[in-house]
């Protein structure tokens, strides 16, 4: 009897590793997740923005996340020295498995930043997207907001989430807080419209698109204008109870490509291509390392 607690002990790091699933390294939470879906927006697939925020914990931290299969992988992976500075991007180790494709990377600050597309029906007028994440990470505070689609009518999402605020960039968004997510508990998001123009919201209200860079790295080792965000400059209105919590997005025109460090090819304050030999970034002026 002895021998068998002995060994049911030693049994229990194991056992909890394999219960845990994939998760930041150490267990350690998210002090915050924001989930941004914006269906049909440059193309006729939905664009899921995961924006996290690690709780105070040591540094770096290896995360560990996964994102549907469908969606062929990352456009983005990146790191931010605080919640709306530069995204900076990070190399990643990918691996497929039962619908997933898993992300492992090690970030040096507190904050990163996924971005992918994700295939959809868009041939109908009636059109639906479920996103589900999956409970790899425990989240104290999970925000979802939608972008409701240019041109489109009767957009439902469950679980609701509040009324619609205008942008300035003419594009309307729901957004809702809701709440602490334990590691393991998969949430859903589903959303469903009516849109009768095939166009994509880029197109409609003529914003502008990403432009791509001839000197991007291959879309397989993540582009350098994957998925930079368009200054909203706008407050996008979260409900929580009876609180208001603003959110903002942004759209940069550049930043390294896969592997690219602060100095060297690129400046490290503003993201720009460094002419070959140069000192100082033509753009801002930064020293270049």
């Amino acid at each position: 009897m002895l021998s068998k607690l002995i060994l049911a002990v030693l049994l229990l790091p194991a056992v909890a590793a394999a219960q845990g699933g994939a998760g930041t390294q150490g267990g350690t939470p998210l002090q915050s997740m924001q989930i941004a879906i914006w269906p049909d927006y440059d193309r006729p697939a939905a664009l899921v923005i995961l924006k996290g925020e690690l709780a105070s914990a040591g540094l770096p931290a290896t995360v560990s996340l996964r994102i549907p299969a469908s969606s062929g992988g990352p456009t983005a992976v990146a790191y931010a020295t605080q919640n709306t500075g530069p995204l900076l991007n990070l190399r990643h180790d990918r691996s497929e498995a039962a619908g997933f494709i898993t992300l492992r990377f090690t970030v040096p600050e507190r904050f990163f930043h996924v971005e992918f597309y994700d295939r959809f029906t868009t041939g109908t007028d009636e059109r639906s997207y479920k996103y589900l994440w999956p409970g790899d990470l425990p989240v104290n505070s999970l925000a979802v907001v939608v972008q409701e689609p240019a041109g489109a009518s009767n957009l439902s999402v469950q679980p609701a989430l509040g009324d619609s605020a205008a942008a300035p960039d003419g594009l309307r968004y729901r957004s809702a807080l809701l709440g602490p997510i334990k590691q393991g508990t998969p949430q859903s998001i589903e959303i469903r419209y009516t849109k009768t123009d095939p166009r994509t919201s880029v197109e409609i209200l003529k914003l502008n698109a990403p432009t791509p860079d001839p000197q991007a790295a291959p879309a397989n080792e993540m582009t350098d204008y994957s998925r930079l965000y368009l200054v909203l400059g706008a407050a996008v209105l979260l409900l929580a109870g009876s609180g208001v919590v603003y959110f903002s997005w942004w759209r940069r025109r550049a930043r390294p490509s896969v592997g690219a460090r602060a100095g060297g090819d690129f400046c490290s304050k503003c993201g720009s291509q460094a002419t070959a030999g140069a000192r100082f970034c033509s753009k801002c002026g930064a020293a270049l390392a």
